[in-house]
């Protein structure tokens, strides 16, 4: 089983994000926009769409912003948006992973640029820092919603790789492509989801002072207040 610190390590991230709800607004409706423009707006042939808006459902974006977003997709004039990944050094050799949705390829870069001007660390080239990380599914149940033998053999069975126990929750962990069908086998079951996401893990972390910390965790919050940018991932040890 993989070691909890993988897990304490997105903690700080993860509490941003709830706290930005504005900024999860924003990322769902870009992703609603984006899922449509890739399988059409019936949730029930685009299991991407269908994912989105379940993330809506839980995150309380209203039903008419959610039709409007659908409706919007379906029209030439909306631009569609693109995935990107920046990957940088940061202070002490510390990986960073920056996950990036953009509509305006051009802006995010010079942001991105800006962003290592100020707070220091650089771009690293493509697959230098990707290849300390794995892309992961990652599902969270709370522990008040499932018996844990019951979950373990129904994302197993289901193409789950892996599972975590934490302080309050289950972590579900599958191959990025097998992350809506577990998910899916586990709404069939009744078993309620907190989250569900695709996640950078590290394979290896990084032993760094206080100091270091401080400087690079400043660099990820400059990152994770441009609104183009979605998540960061690091591989600090704290």
């Amino acid at each position: 089983m993989a070691g909890h610190s993988k897990w304490a390590n997105i903690k700080h991230r993860k509490g941003r994000a709830d706290a930005a709800k504005g900024k999860v607004f924003s990322r769902i409706t870009k992703e609603i926009i984006s899922a449509v423009k890739q399988g059409g707006k019936d949730p029930k042939s685009n299991a991407k769409l269908r994912l989105v808006l379940q993330k809506a459902k839980a995150a309380n974006l209203p039903n008419d912003n959610i039709e409007r977003n659908i409706k919007k997709a379906t029209s030439s004039d909306q631009a569609d948006f693109s995935e990107l990944t920046y990957e940088l050094y940061g202070h002490g050799g510390v990986g960073i992973i920056v996950d990036i949705m953009t509509d305006n390829k051009n802006r995010t870069s010079s942001d991105i640029r800006i962003a290592t001007n100020k707070k220091g660390g650089t771009i690293a080239s493509p697959g230098s820092v990707a290849f300390n990380f794995d892309r992961m599914g990652v599902i969270e149940v709370s522990k008040e919603k499932a018996v844990e033998d019951d979950l373990f053999m129904i994302a197993t069975d289901a193409g789950a790789e892996d599972f975590e126990v934490l302080e309050e929750s289950y972590i579900v962990i599958t191959p990025p492509d097998a992350l809506y069908q577990v998910k899916e086998k586990l709404d069939e079951a009744g078993i309620e989801c907190v989250d569900t996401r695709l996640d950078m893990i590290p394979k290896t972390f990084v032993e760094v002072d206080e100091e270091i910390i401080k400087a690079n965790m400043e660099l990820i919050d400059w990152l994770e207040d441009l609104d183009d940018v979605d998540v960061t991932y690091h591989n600090m040890k704290i």
